[in-house]
């Protein structure tokens, strides 16, 4: 029976370390989506087109 405490123990730590290493990279930008904002003026004109075209309908 106290195998399982230990074990609850030690995979409870190991999640808290996951959780902080998580909150940490998403705090320094390491999820920030860097690459959709440069590519997002190439297709700005295509829904424009499509947007004029449904209003004159």
């Amino acid at each position: 029976m106290s195998v399982i405490y230990l074990l609850i123990t030690i995979s409870i730590i190991v999640a808290l370390l996951f959780l902080y290493a998580f909150i940490k990279a998403v705090k320094q930008g390491q999820f920030d989506d860097d690459y959709t904002p440069s590519v997002r003026m190439l297709f700005d004109d295509e829904t424009k087109q499509n947007d004029t075209k449904s209003n004159k309908d």
